[in-house]
């Protein structure tokens, strides 16, 4: 069943230019099931399928994958014969879908968004919403226009334990955050994914429709599965896969919604194959208030950081937060009422008590939870019911994905970027805006 657990990325028609397509039509009742289409059905989109199997009220009535493979696992897991299809247009047009849900690859997001907003479904889009901001933001505006519920798959929001672990961190319980640490660390030396030649295609993969929207380039094996996720056509690296999990929460935590400033450094270091991200990198935002927020990806060691090897790491004036997927733990500092002493040879035992002085309030402690993925999609078909906003509406995984995306600007500008945050623009670096935005391939179009 493992081999079944990847994504697709074999045939489809080509798009051609669609307008608004008709609504679906049907108000969901509170007790009702909620039927769903599923486009995307490998690696991530079989984990968020389990996720919606285990609601009682979601019913999953169509399908849609590159692969067929893929379609008859799912259809197989599913167990009710859901209707399949190649072409993700055609699975649009049905008017028993209420909702999709949408987890292709990123550089497909957007497109099957935008497509489904106009045929009046509600959409599940998988993280990392979009490859460039002014994409993200066309999703959005189209969301809006066509007043749809969208639930963005940065599955944390709807975690009772990052829930919990982020009031706590806002109530100011850990004084003022001055630092927030995020890393990404596996050690995939010497050869990372290999360096495949270009060559022909299998014949059951049609490389033209994979593509897309994206450049024509020769077909690698490497650009397709899990590992389309080392080149840039298809994918903002580890920066946006794991990062925007991490650059969403801190800027939840934080009370925030974007940086003031960003830069970036790293590169292939060490790792001999034929991927475009880095192996190592080091990207640093700046915050309003002064916060400074970093992200370590580290490909090449697989010494964990941090407490436990947490994942993100809050450091206050009062103690510092440790998060992981299953829970979060706080370590107090021991804090003085004193003011700093001087250093000199007459107070060096009064400054060994500020250091070690009554510590805060906070309890040291292990609080233990999930961050399941069946929690989001509880949330977004409760959302669908009700009409209102999910825990990561399209706005907040557009400002958190955006995060993170002009991280990857900075280190391929090797810049240090102004970002105003209303007008989605470099301030300081006209050059740098021309990396906000791209053109698909023709004949694909919104």
């Amino acid at each position: 069943m493992k081999q079944l657990t990847r994504r697709d990325f074999t045939k489809t028609v080509a798009l051609t230019g669609t307008g608004a397509l008709l609504a679906a039509g049907r108000v969901v009742g509170a007790n009702a099931r909620v039927r769903l289409g599923w486009i995307g059905l490998g690696n991530r989109g079989d984990q968020v399928l389990d996720a919606f199997l285990r609601q009682a009220d979601a019913e999953v009535v169509a399908i849609c994958d590159l692969y067929q493979p893929y379609l008859d696992f799912a259809a197989h897991k599913i167990g009710t014969h859901p209707r399949q299809f190649k072409d993700y247009r055609q699975l649009l047009d049905a008017k028993d879908i209420d909702a999709v849900v949408v987890a292709t690859p990123d550089h497909w997001h957007a497109l099957q968004t935008i497509h489904a907003c106009q045929a009046g479904k509600d959409v599940y889009v998988e993280k990392p919403l979009a490859l460039r901001v002014a994409e993200g933001r066309r999703m959005v505006e189209a969301v809006r226009q066509h007043g749809r519920v969208c639930q963005v798959g940065i599955h944390r929001r709807s975690a009772p334990v990052c829930r919990e672990a982020a009031e706590l961190i806002r109530s100011g319980a850990l004084g003022k955050i001055s630092v927030a640490r995020a890393f990404h660390i596996e050690n995939e030396w010497p050869k990372g994914i290999g360096k495949p030649p270009d060559g022909t295609p299998p014949a059951d993969v049609d490389w033209e429709a994979w593509l897309g929207p994206a450049p024509k380039v020769p077909y690698n094996l490497n650009r397709t599965f899990y590992r389309f996720r080392w080149f840039y056509d298809y994918s903002g690296g580890q920066l946006t896969n794991f990062g925007v999990h991490y650059l969403d929460f801190i800027q939840w935590a934080l009370g925030q919604t974007a940086p003031q400033t960003v830069t970036a450094l790293g590169g292939k270091v060490a790792i001999d194959d034929n991927r475009e991200i880095p192996d190592t990198l080091e990207v640093l935002w700046q915050y309003a208030g002064g916060t400074l927020v970093t992200f370590s990806q580290f490909d090449a060691t697989a010494a964990p950081a941090g407490l436990h090897g947490a994942d993100i790491e809050f450091r206050g004036t009062k103690g510092t937060l440790y998060l992981q997927g299953d829970g979060y733990q706080v370590v107090p500092d021991a804090l003085s009422p004193h003011a700093y002493p001087a250093r000199t040879p007459t107070n060096r035992a009064y400054e060994r008590g500020y250091r070690t002085g009554e510590a805060t309030l906070i309890a040291a402690q292990m609080v233990r939870g999930d961050s399941d993925t069946r929690h989001h999609a509880r949330n977004f078909l409760d959302c669908v019911k009700s009409r209102q906003p999910c825990n990561c509406d399209i706005e907040i995984g557009h400002r958190s994905t955006t995060a993170t995306l002009i991280a990857n600007i900075a280190h391929r500008t090797k810049s240090v970027l102004d970002w105003d945050a209303q007008a989605e623009r470099f301030v300081n670096h006209p050059a740098a805006n021309q990396w906000l935005d791209y053109h698909y391939r023709p004949p694909y179009q919104v």
